[in-house]
């Protein structure tokens, strides 16, 4: 079932279910990179947990040869915005910021989504940047569901609601020309997510469709750079940046947050599916 123009694949709910568990498998990852993060760690030492755990689970890191990209995670230091290659070399140190992207398909279905991570003793603008991405990121999220559950919703909305959030929280950069995405039988599918635009416009928010939602936010220029390895994007002007995302998909009753291990609830309450039952929001 896909929709004219753009080449938008709506989901069944049962494939959406098929989602939801790789999405568990992502967020198991992230849980135990996020807990092995310290100062002395190396980001390649990051990738093998994340491959131990999405393989154990039964599924395939989906990061590992998209496009000959040679790990199973992106981790972005500081100035690294996205798609930075771990590196035995690359040890974190105190004070540091890193972004932790992930994917992993189980059964043909993917799974994305990042987390923020402090190094140990992190200045405080740059923790709570991490703080206003994720914020800005349930926002849009949120965004959705509810366009999707009044009928009126158009996929700016999402874009709309990423941006306020981010400008009623203080001036930082909203990288240019990355964003979120569909997702489903590929990691990247129609239709692009920006982080930024107004509201009402692109196509209906609708059950069945599943997006990534994946603000990027410096602490200056918006602008970035591609680095000569052909994957690392940093800033421009050296600023620390960060990036955090969740894969999600809308049903008729609601939202449901993939890759979040109580499907998004505690943070949107019953704008949550019920196909998530609300006991498992005390879960993971």
């Amino acid at each position: 079932m896909r929709r004219p123009q753009l080449d938008i694949q709506l989901k069944t709910p049962e494939q959406i279910d098929l989602m939801r568990a790789a999405g568990l498998v992502v967020a198991a990852a992230l849980d135990r990179m996020r807990a092995a993060v310290a100062p002395g760690v190396s980001t390649a030492d990051l990738d093998e947990i994340a491959e131990s755990v999405i393989r154990e689970a039964g599924a395939v890191p989906s990061f590992k040869g998209y496009h000959g990209f040679p790990a199973s995670i992106c981790s972005s230091v500081n100035e690294q915005v996205v798609h930075a290659i771990p590196d035995r070399s690359q040890v974190l140190r105190d004070g540091d910021l890193i972004s932790i992207d992930c994917g992993a398909v189980l059964d043909g279905w993917h799974g994305d989504a990042a987390i923020t991570v402090g190094v140990g003793e992190v200045r405080p603008e740059l923790l709570r940047m991490a703080t206003v991405a994720e914020d800005a990121m349930w926002a849009g999220i949120g965004a959705a569901a509810r366009g999707m559950l009044s009928g009126r919703g158009r996929l700016t909305d999402i874009s709309y609601a990423v941006e306020r959030a981010v400008r009623a929280a203080g001036r930082y950069g909203i990288v240019e020309g990355y964003g979120g995405h569909g997702i489903g039988t590929e990691m990247h599918q129609d239709p692009h997510v920006l982080n930024h635009g107004r509201p009402g416009r692109g196509p209906r928010l609708v059950q069945g469709l599943a997006l990534a939602i994946e603000p990027m936010l410096t602490m200056g220029s918006p602008r970035t750079v591609e680095l000569d390895d052909g994957w690392t994007v940093v800033t421009r002007d050296g600023s620390v940046a960060a990036h955090v995302e969740h894969s999600m998909a809308l049903l008729e009753d609601g939202v449901w947050v993939l890759t979040a291990p109580d499907g998004g609830r505690a943070r949107l309450g019953d704008l949550v599916t019920a196909r998530e039952p609300a006991e498992s929001s005390s879960a993971g």
